[in-house]
């Protein structure tokens, strides 16, 4: 894991795209605070911009550096969730401009892998996190299923959990700064 970690940090430094295990499903991802990177993952994804991605700390003390303010269900929801949760939160700080939704909210999500935790916390800043394929098509449901496309457009497919299996996206809640609660994808 420790040569994986430092290969991948290698090119998420120089702003390139890696392919990657997540929490939940495979994903493409970079810096997220790099409005390059982010542009050609949109462009890889074949995706409108306007739909926007999610992006991966390492924990809470990371999550506070990247939201003004996260709201006490925030806190409630981290700590009871029984499976991967993201979560919308209003006004996010210090990340790319173009990673933000145009309601001024982005997902994060705290992740619970363990490479993606060593990763982040090596890295010093969240990552994007979205699904490996086209925009439109399925997620794939292991490392198996993922198009050649996105393969070959990504800069570093990291070698790890590859056999994988069935992992599924992760529940997705909005949570505003007035206490409002909407789930968005159970």
């Amino acid at each position: 894991m420790h040569e994986e970690i430092k290969k991948t940090l290698e090119a998420l430094n120089q702003g390139k795209l890696i392919l990657y295990p997540t929490d939940t499903v495979w994903g493409i991802g970079c810096d997220a605070t790099n409005e390059e990177a982010i542009k050609k993952v949109y462009q890889l994804k074949q995706r409108d911009d306007s739909k926007a991605l999610i992006c991966l700390v390492s924990d809470l003390r990371m999550l506070q550096k990247y939201v003004y303010e996260i709201p006490d269900a925030a806190y409630d929801i981290i700590d009871l969730a029984t499976k991967p949760t993201t979560i919308i939160y209003d006004r996010p700080l210090n990340i790319a401009k173009n990673l933000i939704a145009n309601d001024d909210t982005l997902a994060i999500r705290i992740a619970s892998d363990e490479f993606c935790q060593k990763l982040i916390r090596q890295f010093k800043r969240p990552l994007v996190s979205t699904s490996a394929n086209i925009s439109g098509l399925p997620t794939p449901k292991s490392f198996s299923e993922i198009s050649n496309e996105i393969l070959k457009g990504v800069d570093y497919v990291v070698n790890l959990h590859r056999e994988k299996k069935n992992s599924q996206p992760s529940s997705i809640i909005k949570i505003g700064n007035d206490a409002t609660v909407k789930v968005i994808r159970k």
